[in-house]
């Protein structure tokens, strides 16, 4: 069995994607994405250009401070996908 080393990128690498990444995303910008379409892209925010799920910790302090930043956003986003709008409009 061969083990992949992982390597760390730098924090301001661009947010690796494909190209069904892209159709989807110009689609949702148009108003026209497919239901799957949406999701792709949802998904595509949260896992890669966010980086929610990975470790913003880097050694140097701007490149720990620039992931930092982009998992918030990422963060933010889930969040409001866990929230009960419902419950918010009559508070």
């Amino acid at each position: 069995m061969t083990i992949k080393k992982l390597v760390e990128l730098p924090a301001q690498a661009p947010a690796h994607y494909e190209i069904p990444d892209i159709s989807a995303l110009q689609a949702l910008e148009q108003g026209i994405a497919t239901p799957e379409q949406q999701k792709r892209v949802l998904g595509w925010v949260i896992n890669n250009a966010c980086g929610t799920y990975d470790l913003e910790y880097r050694s140097d302090a701007r490149d720990h401070a620039f992931a930092s930043g982009r998992r918030f956003v990422g963060l933010q986003v889930l969040k409001m996908l866990k929230l009960y709008a419902g419950k918010l409009k009559r508070e």
